[in-house]
């Protein structure tokens, strides 16, 4: 009777043991990456996907990890080029599960300067407030380069980390879930800056709930796209709803800009 106890206890502890293996496998950083220059990144397709700044030190619960990892498989089975901006900041906090991305570019805070061509640009990581919205600010500048046509910008919401103390208003109906929801996912945990405040934008449109209210949500923490692309008609659109119309554009045909929010890759892949 012992020994079948003993075996089983052995059974357990190798299954368990096996499972911390793999966990700890996966969570292993991409040590010393290689880096390319701007001028390597060659954009022929129809999309491309921008990962910006996946990282511990700015998204300590790792919140955004499964999305962005799910969005960097899905753009890898579809043959979407994938870039990672990356800082100076310790490459062990960085959390790609994935390490052989098309592009690797150092980015200081978000920005990007390329030739870019892809018409859909898929955009995870974070901050959405700071380095991603960056990132964007920096798409829309060179599209504005090029002769006017239209442009995707798709978000996977898992995917995308944003520090809601910049994009929450106490004015909110919702203010009040918003400070109870941070309440409970940092339980307990030091009073740090890696931690304050720092969500998916997934988890606030769960705390938001109301569609018409997520909508004027995104409207309002969207980068400034009227001064960089004035002449666009500009569409809101949330997993697949009837867009909302944020600027007119000029002209009887003006280029489209569409904003698209969607849940996950795993439910709406590229």
């Amino acid at each position: 009777m012992h020994s079948l106890s003993l075996r089983g206890s052995m059974i357990r502890g190798f299954w368990i043991g096996a499972l911390l293996f793999s966990i700890s496998a996966k969570a292993a950083p991409c040590l010393k990456p290689v880096f390319n220059s701007p001028e390597e990144v060659k954009l022929t397709g129809r999309s491309v996907l921008i990962a910006t700044h996946p990282s511990r030190a700015f998204d300590g619960r790792m919140a955004s990890k499964v999305g962005m990892d799910a969005a960097v498989k899905a753009a890898k089975a579809r043959k979407i080029p994938v870039i990672y901006l990356q800082d100076d900041g310790d490459e062990r906090d960085y959390f790609f599960e994935d390490c052989e991305p098309d592009y690797r570019l150092f980015s200081r805070d978000g920005d990007i300067r390329v030739d870019l061509r892809p018409s859909q640009v898929i955009t995870v990581g974070g901050h959405w407030e700071l380095c991603q919205s960056r990132t964007l600010h920096d798409v829309m500048y060179l599209w504005s380069r090029q002769p006017a046509r239209d442009l995707r910008i798709t978000v996977y919401m898992d995917g995308t980390y944003m520090k809601g103390s910049l994009s929450f208003e106490e004015s909110d109906p919702y203010y009040g879930d918003f400070t109870r929801f941070m309440g409970i996912v940092n339980y307990d945990r030091p009073g740090s800056e890696v931690f304050n405040n720092k969500l998916t934008l997934l988890e606030a449109m769960g705390i938001i709930s109301r569609e018409f209210r997520q909508l004027d949500f995104l409207a309002r923490i969207l980068p400034h796209y009227a001064r960089t692309l004035p002449g666009h008609r500009v569409e809101l659109r949330l997993n697949g709803s009837v867009p909302r119309i944020l600027q007119k554009g000029k002209g009887p045909k003006p280029p489209v800009l569409t904003f698209e929010f969607l849940s996950s890759a795993m439910e709406f892949g590229p």
